[in-house]
């Protein structure tokens, strides 16, 4: 199989290169394949398939799965419970079946089915409902309708003619060569060997790398670093070989010797080691992919190194080292199984030889590892596998006969899968009778043709469709029923992010003149920041965005020593904080020393935090705040003219007006402004948890946008600013005053920047909005805690803040807040479409006014900026939730710290990359719908001239929908047949306010209408 990303030309075109350049290339091509993960502290939401993006998204699906052994879709049996929860219907199963496969209105059984009845029953027929243990309670339960569906498919099949005798001989022949076959191309020689024995030399594989890997990556956790280290990580690993008394490898003989004695240079080690494991040279860079996907996750984050080489501390980090590390020990270790295996050395070419010589062996190993055998079979090979791994041909010969002539009596499975298709095809007595061989062959082989891909992809579109349908009914419903307030009391802009949908709503219902926008987090300010307390500058603006500012946090004028004393006793607490989590795990003298007088004080805090973890949080957040000491701060902002400098300190006035003009036409905040406009970025902040960076704003790089509201606010507040924004015809009332906020979405408290320099006469309008978010920010408090299972039922608002504000303290508490769970879909365009709608906290909310775009140029750059934020949002959450063990990390329960770059399993598993299961768990993975207040012809014209999105919306990675900006059609994107309108009903629930929607209930909610909100 071609590799992802490798077109057939470019693969003959690298035969003919000299082989080390060809190595050269297929490290640059793992960056396709491997998590791209950096560093955990630097945690950005992203497509996790980004090197399959070039597909269109069912085929790279399928290719993904093939590649990497991982499930690409739910598993059919959650799709089928939200099918009997009503959240999937027939139409949505009828209309999806047709997108995938159409035409399948062909006659079967006398006209009275046709193709597409079959197919739509057999995706309703659940595994479960052929099994034996199933059919037998089945039968026992319900004899009438066993007798009525199973007893016909008995008569039926029990007409075919006598099936074909097995011949176990050439199967496993036939088999053997396959699997060998493979090798190179589509797995390694360590998959092989675990397919025949069960035993996999990975796990020791993972055993002896990853101490050894952790400490070369290290960011400032290992006590124990490799003292050549310096000379990169082939040399440091090789040195252990002669240093380590414990060294893992000891038990395979002369080890020591044979590595000690290798070359210096990692890629002759390579291509030696390579040539040892498979002759042909043209497999090996297929050979290394498959290699390097074995570990993904410390494959991609020393591949993420070696291409970051300003990320660490210093130390070389290249992944040749890391491939011929991880070849040699392919080649040892394998070469120990097959010993163990036949009992004599031997290579790979050996080993096809020998199996081709003792079939019945392999068939006995082969139909036992791929579990095809009733559970006494199944005994009786285990029992072979563990007794006689050699010799005793007659045993191995005489269970292979014997496990074929089973295989040959058991054809009931096929009759409990045609007796269950009959039950969903609901056929009558009559036609039960009247079922021929001939017509029930050709049910079960129609049946058959849907693959598990092309299953998982009708239902998932199914799944999609029916959610679609209720939001497109949503925005019809609500057309015409929102008019903005004559005299905004305040504007407030905040994130796109969907946590904020609920935000925005809450604080409308409780505050009608209040009007509400959304945007990219970073508010258009693409900047380095650095605060008073950073020790380096952060990078706040979208991941693909390189800023070429820096923003700079200073402690006030006259607050110089108060800045001091404040960088005094900060720095003393963490040194101290340092040098005692250090001496207790480094020294032997100092750390049971250290234990024992700081035993008492942190049992009492343990059981304080425990017990009490929200008061025991903002007691210490308090003493943090008294014994450093507050300062004063204020913004490097301004730049006397532009540079020409890489990274300019602070914005040129010309820079900071067309950033503040360029943002506030974007989201359509052109006139009418209201005393006070605030900003309210957002962020998140909880305790013991190594994922904190994935619940902060993606477009600020996972982190907090706190300082670019704050940012942006004071450009927007300069008299200069305001001058020459009104030169560009963009005039903001002298009295209007940009304020900024960051929004904690864990606990939903607001934290305000600046108030010192508000008017005097805006304080009162200012408290107003203050009491206004804050009694909105607790009315959310409640809406969240509905999906929280710890949480009080039916919270009120007071008491569902406190219950969240308890969570972001308590150091057990695996899920502070649920993230991005749940997202689903994002608006673009003005706030009519969607004020006065409970979205369920399901949609990003981006501000965009149509009218003001005649070119679609501000449009264009918001789909440019947003859409692959919320595209990277949405499939991280897709794949972490299908296949948490292969594209999620696992639970966060397990997880250790690794290196400050990473989690693992306990002290023994793979680097995890992706979401853990609970930020996952309540998650409905599907791709992310994008309904833009604009015409289709405008939306082709952009998405033709933008590649980003023509890879996003041409290969269905994202949905795209059109809402018309003056007549509110809607008209729905497919790559295969174009704009296809909506024509559904627009019936919705309709509740005055929001909490009697989602009051008593813990599950997703549909859309509604909210009678109460609307001014």
């Amino acid at each position: 199989m071609s590799s992802p990303g490798c077109s057939e030309a470019e693969m003959t075109g690298d035969e003919e290169l000299p082989i080390r350049e060809r190595l050269a290339r297929c490290v640059e091509h793992l960056a396709h394949l491997l998590p791209a993960q950096a560093p955990i502290s630097n945690f950005v939401h992203h497509n996790t398939l980004h090197g399959f993006q070039h597909l269109p998204f069912a085929e790279a699906l399928g290719a993904a799965q093939r590649l990497t052994g991982a499930t690409t879709y739910w598993p059919e049996s959650r799709f089928r419970a939200e099918f009997a929860a009503g959240r999937i219907t027939h139409d949505d199963l009828q209309a999806a079946l047709d997108e995938v496969l159409p035409e399948q209105g062909e006659p079967l059984f006398a006209g009275r089915l046709q193709r597409r009845d079959i197919l739509l029953a057999s995706l309703l027929v659940a595994e479960g409902d052929i099994g034996r243990v199933h059919a037998a309670w089945r039968e026992r339960e319900h004899p009438v309708a066993a007798d009525d569906c199973l007893s016909t498919a008995r008569r039926v099949l029990a007409a075919q003619p006598a099936g074909a005798h097995i011949d176990w001989h050439d199967e496993a022949v036939q088999r053997w060569q396959a699997l060998c076959a493979e090798v190179g191309g589509q797995r390694t020689l360590r998959s092989l060997l675990e397919a025949i024995s069960g035993e996999d030399v990975l796990e020791k594989v993972r055993t002896i790398l990853q101490r050894h890997l952790a400490a070369h990556l290290d960011l400032g956790l290992a006590p124990w670093r490799n003292p050549l280290r310096d000379r990169g990580f082939f040399a440091a690993w090789r040195a252990s070989a002669g240093l380590d008394m414990f060294w893992e490898l000891d038990e395979l003989p002369n080890v020591r010797e044979e590595i000690v004695h290798l070359v210096d240079d990692p890629l002759a080690v390579l291509l030696e080691e390579l040539a040892r494991l498979l002759p042909d040279d043209r497999l090996w860079p297929a050979y290394l992919e498959r290699l390097s996907l074995e570990l993904p996750g410390w494959s991609g984050m020393f591949l993420w190194r070696d291409r970051h080489p300003g990320a660490g501390d210093g130390t070389p980090v290249a992944m040749l080292d890391y491939l011929a590390i991880r070849v040699l020990l392919e080649r040892l270790l394998c070469e120990d199984l097959m010993c163990r295996l036949t009992g004599t050395a031997m290579n790979f070419a050996e080993l096809q030889v020998y199996y081709a010589a003792h079939p019945a062996e392999f068939y006995v190993r082969d139909i036992l590892r791929r579990q095809a055998l009733p559970e006494d079979l199944q005994h009786l090979a285990a029992h072979r596998v563990a007794i006689g791994k050699t010799g005793d041909e007659a045993a191995w010969l005489s269970l292979a006969e014997t496990i074929a002539a089973r295989r040959e009596q058991d054809g009931e499975e096929g009759c409990r899968r045609l007796a269950a298709l009959l039950r969903q095809l609901a056929l009558s007595a009559e036609e039960l009778t009247a079922l021929t061989t001939d017509a029930a062959v050709a049910l079960l082989d129609c049946a058959a043709t849907l693959s598990p891909l092309q299953r998982g992809q009708i239902w998932l579109q199914a799944y999609e469709r029916h959610y679609r349908e209720q939001l497109f009914a949503a925005l019809a419903a609500n057309r015409g029923r929102q008019v903005p307030p004559a005299v905004p009391a305040a504007q407030v802009i905040m994130c796109m992010d969907d946590r904020e949908e609920g935000t925005r709503r809450h604080l409308e219902e409780i505050a009608p003149d209040v009007v509400t926008y959304g945007a990219a987090g970073f508010f258009g300010v693409v900047m380095y920041w650095q605060g008073m307390d950073d020790a380096a500058p952060t990078t706040l603006c979208p991941i693909v965005v390189t800023p070429g500012h820096l923003v700079r946090e200073l402690p006030a004028a006259g607050s110089e020593q108060q800045a001091a004393r404040h960088t005094v006793r900060r720095d003393r607490r963490l040194r101290w904080r340092q040098r005692l989590y250090q001496a207790t795990r480094r020294s032997p003298f100092a750390g049971p020393l250290l234990t024992a007088v700081a035993g008492a004080p942190s049992l009492l805090a343990l059981g304080a935090a425990t017990l009490a973890p929200g008061w025991f949080g903002d007691t210490l957040r308090r003493w943090r705040q008294q014994h450093d000491g507050q300062v004063a701060s204020e913004l490097a902002l301004t730049a006397a003219a532009t540079t020409d400098d890489d990274v300019q300190t602070g914005f040129s006035d010309g820079e900071q007006i067309e950033q503040v003009a360029a943002f506030l036409r974007m989201i359509g905040l052109t006139d009418n402004f209201a005393p006070l406009v605030l900003l309210l970025g957002h962020g998140s902040a909880s305790e013991n948890n190594p994922h904190f960076s994935a619940y902060d704003c993606g477009a600020c790089s996972g982190r907090h946008g706190g300082p670019n509201a704050r940012v942006f606010a004071a450009m927007a507040n300069r008299p200069a600013v305001r001058a020459g924004l009104a030169a560009r015809g963009l005039c903001i009332p002298e009295q209007t005053w940009f304020i900024a906020a960051e929004h904690n979405t864990c606990d939903d408290a607001v934290e305000w920047y600046d108030l010192e320099q508000l008017p005097a006469d805006l304080l009162p309008a200012h408290d107003r909005l203050l009491a206004q978010l804050a009694e909105a920010c607790r009315a959310h408090a409640a809406e969240r805690c509905r999906r929280l299972a710890s949480a009080p039922p039916r919270a009120t608002p007071w008491i569902g803040r406190q219950h969240v504000v308890a969570r972001t303290s308590d150091i057990s508490q695996a899920r502070p807040e649920l993230g991005h769970a749940t997202n689903a879909a994002a608006f673009i365009g003005r706030r009519q479409m969607s004020r006065g709608l409970f979205l369920d906290r399901r949609v990003f909310l981006i501000s965009y006014d149509p009218t003001n775009d005649a070119d679609g140029a501000i449009v264009e750059g918001i789909l440019l900026a947003a859409g692959p934020v919320g595209a990277g949002i949405a499939l991280e959450y897709y794949f972490s939730s299908v296949d948490n063990e292969r594209f999620g990390c696992g639970s966060k329960i397990t997880h250790n710290i690794t290196g400050l770059f990473g989690v693992m399993d306990g002290a023994d598993s793979d680097l995890r990359t992706g979401l853990p299961w609970q930020m996952v768990e309540i998650h409905e993975p599907m791709r992310l719908l994008v309904v833009v207040e604009q015409t289709p012809a405008m939306l082709d014209a952009i998405v033709a001239r933008q590649p980003a999105l023509q890879e996003l919306v041409g290969n269905a990675w994202i949905l795209l929908a059109s809402c018309h900006p003056q007549s509110g059609a809607i008209q729905h994107y497919q790559p295969a047949r174009g704009w296809q309108p909506w024509a559904g009903r627009s019936v919705l629930p309709r509740v005055a306010r929001s909490v009697d929607w989602f009051a008593g209930e813990s599950g997703p909610l549909a859309p509604a209408l909210l009678l109460g909100g609307a001014t």
